[in-house]
C-alpha cells in the first residue's frame, strides 16, 4: 500500500492531472472512476490505483485490474485527484494513437468533425461523446484546442476517447485539404452560409468545421471550405456553443444516410 505523500507515483498522478507538458511526455493521462477504468482498453492501461476502501468494497475490480495495480491509503487518495468527490479508483492509460487516414475509415462513407481554437473542455469532451453517438468516423482538433487529454475533456468523453479517431494537426488547413483528398467534402457553420444546414446533402464523405465559441472560424479555414452552411436562429441570438452546433450537424447527416 502506498502511504507516503511524497510516493513517486502519486506525484507522477499529480502532474498528469495538471500539467499538459507532463502528459505529451509521458504519452499518457489519468481516468478517474469506476466507469472509465472499465471503458479503457487493457492494452492501454499503464498502472490502477485504488484506495484501500475501494478495494474492500470491488475485490473483484482489483484482480481485474491486470497490470500495475497499486493501493492507497484512503486518506491520501483524495490528494491526487481531480474531481472533489473521488470514487475510489484511477486509471493511468497510454494515449490512443490514430492518424488522418483512421478518420477516413469505416463501413460508410466519412463523417468527420474539423474544431478550430475550440477551447472549452467541456465542449471538446461533449463533441467526441456525441460524435460517437451520431456516427461520426472522427474528429480533427487544431493546435488552438483544450488539451484532449485534460481531466475535464475526459470526464466529458465518459469513454468515447478510446473509440473515436482523434488527430491534432498543427497545420488544420493542410489536413482539411488531404481530407479531400480522400474525397470528403468539406461544409463551414458560418454565418453567411447561402443555405440552411439542412438544404445540403451529406450522404457522402463530409467534414464539418467547427469555430473557436467566440470568434467563430478564421478567414482562412473558412476559405478552405467547399461550401458554407448556417443555422438559423430566431431572436437576438447570434450564434450557438460549439457543441450544441456540432450536434445539430453531425445528426442532421446522420438523419440523412438513415
Amino acid at each position: 500500500m502506498i502511504t507516503s505523500s511524497s510516493s513517486a507515483k502519486l506525484k507522477m498522478i499529480r502532474q498528469l492531472n495538471t500539467k499538459a507538458k507532463a502528459r505529451r511526455e509521458a504519452g499518457c493521462f489519468v481516468l478517474e472512476g469506476k466507469k472509465l477504468f472499465e471503458e479503457t482498453p487493457p492494452s492501454l492501461r499503464r498502472g490502477v490505483f485504488m484506495s484501500e476502501s475501494f478495494v474492500k468494497e470491488n475485490p473483484e475490480i482489483y484482480v481485474a485490474g491486470a497490470c500495475d495495480t497499486e493501493i492507497v491509503a484512503d486518506r491520501l487518495f483524495a490528494s491526487v485527484c481531480d474531481t472533489k468527490t473521488p470514487q475510489g479508483i484511477l486509471t493511468v492509460a497510454a494515449f490512443p494513437k490514430w492518424n488522418l487516414a483512421d478518420l477516413t475509415e469505416g463501413p460508410g462513407e466519412p463523417l468527420i468533425l474539423v474544431l478550430e481554437s475550440v477551447q472549452d473542455p467541456g465542449n471538446v469532451g461533449t463533441i467526441i461523446r456525441t460524435g460517437e453517438g451520431a456516427g461520426v468516423t472522427g474528429i480533427l482538433l487544431g493546435e488552438g484546442c483544450a488539451d484532449l487529454y485534460s481531466p475535464k475533456v475526459i470526464r466529458a468523453t465518459m469513454g468515447s476517447i478510446f473509440r473515436v479517431p482523434t488527430v491534432r494537426a498543427a497545420d488544420l488547413s493542410a489536413a482539411i485539404r488531404k481530407l479531400g483528398a480522400y474525397g470528403v467534402r468539406s461544409f463551414a457553420a458560418h454565418l453567411d452560409g447561402k443555405n440552411e444546414y439542412t438544404e445540403e446533402d451529406y450522404r457522402k464523405g463530409t467534414a464539418f468545421l467547427i469555430g473557436n465559441e467566440g470568434n467563430g472560424l478564421s478567414d482562412e479555414l473558412t476559405d478552405e471550405a467547399d461550401c458554407l452552411i448556417r443555422i438559423p436562429m430566431e431572436g437576438c441570438v447570434e450564434s450557438l456553443n460549439a457543441s450544441v452546433a456540432a450536434s445539430l450537424l453531425m445528426y442532421e447527416a446522420r438523419r440523412q444516410r438513415h
